[in-house]
């Protein structure tokens, strides 16, 4: 699942796993990935989200002084819950919470897109953050357009706009396409501006790649393929090579301009089910990212793509068609020996929500989790969704995470 408001979810939770929707988004570590001599930190994260104002700014306008407040207080949050690291997503939509020369400001600060908010978000949150003790990973979105299909509504000066074969409309949104080699050099020419301008700790995407798939509808991308197939004959596989090289070539642009930094994805838990291919966890999702995301999220780990992933394991334990323990122990054997971190994305957002399962009624729930995972070896920390949520704590279950687990 992607990360998404309360509400989306709750319509689309069930058809996800049954196949008939997508959504609209500590133990000694084994050698670090990608040659890097260095362990790191037992994580205690939250994802602050700015795409549709999910957590930050609470609404889009021109009064900058209240933005830096709001911030400024989540941060604080972070620290008062004895959490150590923030996803800040900066580049929700290619647009840029920075004053960037390839994408137009965001439109979740002003509520205009272009519209030059008078200061500069991504510089006070990392030096705000670092004045806190907090890492800050820049959270990037790489190849989202817009949450609608039409293109005349993005800035004036918009990439998309400029260059219209850039991108695909697809299920109501517009997308970038992935097999577009210049494509993939532009967008991450347009985050690694903000990576080489900007001390963050890391770098950050999330479960976005290809589009989840819409029922009747078909991600057009023929001219593409016939052009930059490099000789593919099963599309499928095709797209699968355009992200992982996206995934390589980041990594190796991480580790030349910023190698202190971290390079880490958060995707939807279920790769393949075991149904589908006898190395997958044995759930029964209708969403599986190496199929329908073209994301060979096992895939990176193995060869060491990444330095960290943050499964999205937002199902309760014993949930029978994805249950938490099942997926939790499955990405734990797929780290073994890598190197690579395994965090654990957990769905506080769930927490006495209306429509969710008993489960996410009773307070402990997330605390059980927590629990659970201390005794998988790989397990090196948990990232709430989302900043919001870790404030409002629903039903006190935030609390009793850190009650039983950060003092």
């Amino acid at each position: 699942m992607g990360h998404v408001t309360r509400r989306a979810f709750t319509a689309v939770a069930a058809a996800l796993l049954s196949g008939t929707l997508a959504p609209v988004g500590s133990a000694h570590a084994d050698p670090v990935a990608g040659g890097r001599s260095r362990r790191g930190f037992p994580v205690r994260g939250l994802w602050i989200a700015t795409v549709e104002n999910i957590d930050w700014p609470r609404a889009p306008g021109p009064d900058a002084a209240a933005q830096r407040r709001e911030l400024v207080e989540l941060l604080d949050l972070a620290v008062e819950r004895r959490l150590n690291t923030v996803m800040l997503q900066v580049r929700p939509s290619a647009d840029a919470l920075w004053p960037s020369p390839y994408e137009p400001w965001s439109a979740w600060l002003t509520g205009e897109q272009g519209r030059d908010p008078g200061w500069d978000p991504l510089a006070f949150a990392v030096r705000e953050a670092h004045e806190r003790g907090l890492k800050l990973h820049a959270w990037f979105n790489p190849y989202r357009v817009a949450n609608h299909g039409d293109r005349d509504r993005l800035a004036a000066h918009h990439p998309a706009r400029r260059h219209p074969d850039w991108a695909v409309p697809y299920g109501g949104k517009l997308y970038y396409n992935p097999g577009l080699p210049h494509v993939r050099r532009f967008v991450q020419d347009a985050m690694f501006d903000a990576v080489e301008r900007y001390a963050v700790d890391g770098v950050h995407w999330d479960d976005y790649f290809y589009p989840y798939p819409v029922a009747g509808e078909s991600f057009d991308d023929d001219e593409a393929f016939r052009l930059y197939g490099r000789g593919f004959t099963d599309r499928a596989a095709w797209r699968r090579d355009n992200v992982d090289r996206l995934v390589r070539e980041a990594g190796e642009r991480l580790r030349e301009v910023r190698p202190e930094a971290r390079f880490g994805v958060s995707p939807f838990a279920v790769w393949r089910n075991a149904d589908t291919d006898p190395a997958g966890s044995d759930t029964h999702a209708g969403v599986q990212t190496y199929d329908d995301l073209y994301a060979d999220t096992r895939g990176w780990v193995r060869d060491r793509l990444v330095d960290y992933v943050v499964p999205q394991v937002y199902w309760h334990l014993g949930f029978p068609p994805a249950d938490y323990a099942t997926l939790v122990r499955w990405w734990d054997e797929v780290c073994r020996g890598t190197g690579v971190e395994l965090y654990i994305g957990e769905a506080l957002y769930k927490a006495g929500l209306e429509g969710q399962p008993e489960p996410w009624h009773d307070p402990a729930e997330l605390s059980r989790h927590l629990a659970f995972c201390r005794h998988q070896p790989r397990v090196r920390g948990h990232v709430f969704f989302s900043a919001r949520h870790v404030a409002d704590d629903p039903l006190g279950a935030m609390s009793r995470v850190v009650a039983d687990h950060y003092r």
